[in-house]
């Protein structure tokens, strides 16, 4: 396992006796294709996430899927898929965060949602659109994938595109967050409870973005 995936059972340890107990954690791995319009304006991103294969066999099994288990799905099963995974509650942001220059974007909910089966993990993708859109200038752009709670990790270990014309234009950096760094700040939080403590009446924070990477794109000027 990466780091970042190991992160959850760490935390876990961390917080206790603070939580009690531990909860059940989903892996998804993750991958983004920017759009940009034809004046150079960021104007959506299309998200990819791959579950893996433990909820995955949850989720096909809940749903009565696959009950050949040859692995696929019929274009039927794949229709009655498609935006299990987008059906938010008002005010989720998708564990997506995008800055522009450090300024927090606005997104659109999930739009075009597909979903597929692949040797036993769910695929699934949906585009978020910017309100408004953002000249590329305006950059550099941040983007990260992170659950606050460490309920669900994300990998971005998928492909992160732009669009055609600004294929080589444009610098792709991949930022890994510190581990050691945050590990430290919950635990010396943590060691200001006793026992019976409760982390939201404590004003705990979730440190979710802390420990997760961190994409940035960065284009030219003009």
């Amino acid at each position: 396992m990466k780091p970042l995936l190991l992160l959850p059972a760490l935390i876990s340890g961390l917080m206790l006796p603070a939580l009690g107990s531990a909860h059940p954690h989903v892996f998804v791995d993750t991958g983004f294709a920017l759009e940009f319009d034809d004046d150079n304006q960021l104007v959506g991103i299309k998200v990819t996430w791959q579950y893996d294969e433990f909820y995955s066999l949850l989720i096909t099994e809940d749903l009565f899927l696959d009950k050949d288990g040859d692995g696929k799905l019929t274009p039927d099963e794949r229709q009655r898929l498609i935006g299990f995974d987008t059906n938010w509650d008002e005010g989720f942001n998708g564990d997506l965060e995008i800055r522009a220059a450090g300024q927090l974007l606005a997104l659109s909910g999930p739009m075009q949602a597909t979903t597929d089966l692949r040797e036993g993990r769910i695929v699934s993708s949906h585009v978020r659109q910017l309100e408004p859109p953002v000249a590329m200038q305006d950059g550099p752009f941040s983007i990260k994938a992170f659950d606050p709670s460490y309920y669900t990790a994300y990998e971005i270990n998928l492909p992160v595109t732009l669009s055609d014309q600004l294929q080589g234009l444009c610098l792709l950096e991949r930022i890994e967050p510190d581990i050691a760094g945050g590990l430290a700040l919950m635990q010396a939080q943590l060691l200001r409870l006793n026992a019976d403590a409760d982390l939201e009446e404590n004003d705990i924070p979730l440190m979710g973005g802390e420990f997760a990477t961190e994409i940035l794109v960065t284009c030219p000027a003009s």
